[in-house]
């Protein structure tokens, strides 16, 4: 636990637990209003193939992901760990067009 605090730069367990929780919070949110958003549209198990019915899913929470991310993180009082950590996702993700390039 000591390593992935230093690798992290966490200074304190309190953190690594709100950390965590905000992780936690965010990943079933995500994926609950993905499943709501399916649904809203009549997207369900029962008209489509599973394969695309997941497919979809994935799709639909890898973007919203990081975003709830950034929001959750910034109410906890942690946006220093998760602003970082969600803009290099977004980059990876082709979607760093939302954060202007810094000009060295």
């Amino acid at each position: 636990m000591e390593d992935l605090k230093k690798r992290w730069g966490i200074t304190s367990n309190y953190q690594f637990v709100i950390i965590f929780i905000v992780f936690g919070i965010n990943g079933t949110l995500s994926a609950r209003i993905s499943r709501f958003a399916m649904h809203y549209f009549g997207i369900n198990n029962e008209n489509t193939h599973w394969i695309f019915y997941y497919l979809l899913l994935v799709l639909l929470v890898l973007p919203l992901y990081p975003f709830l991310l950034m929001a959750f993180g910034y109410l906890f009082g942690q946006s220093k760990f998760f602003f970082p950590f969600s803009k290099k996702m977004l980059k990876s993700m082709g979607l760093g067009f939302f954060f202007k390039e810094e000009k060295k």
